[in-house]
């Protein structure tokens, strides 16, 4: 590993306070995608999750580096799989209906052409890297 390979101190902060967002983002929409309002459910963490799932891969790679943008958007994965099927007192937390597919779709899809779009810019501009 080269010196301009490895993170500064500051990076490995912003990197790490994006990982503990991204970990409390994922345990919210989690938590709260069972809501209810009556009978109607409404599942508004599927919109968080569409929004902040790809913020925080776009984020990670603007500020830290390009390379690490998969960081949040596997952690996010990571989880909600984990947490979600191996809950608190082996909970089964991640409902088993059209709402828990909704929010891994909503949030994960745009998270992965976030990550896509920004590795395929951040290889335009650097060409000579593998």
């Amino acid at each position: 590993m080269s010196v301009d390979e490895r993170l500064t101190l500051e990076q490995g902060l912003l990197l790490a306070l994006l990982v503990v967002d991204t970990v409390l983002l994922a345990v919210l929409e989690l938590f709260f995608l069972p809501l209810r309002i009556g009978v109607v459910p409404l599942p508004v963490t599927v919109l968080v999750g569409a929004v902040t799932t790809p913020w925080l891969v776009a984020t990670t790679g603007r500020l830290v580096r390009p390379a690490l943008s998969w960081v949040p958007l596997a952690v996010w994965v990571l989880v909600v799989f984990g947490l979600g099927m191996l809950g608190p007192g082996g909970d089964l937390v991640l409902i088993q209906d059209w709402r828990a597919l909704l929010l891994l779709g909503a949030s994960a899809l745009p998270g992965a052409m976030v990550l896509g779009g920004g590795l395929g810019r951040a290889k335009g501009r650097n060409p000579e890297r593998g």
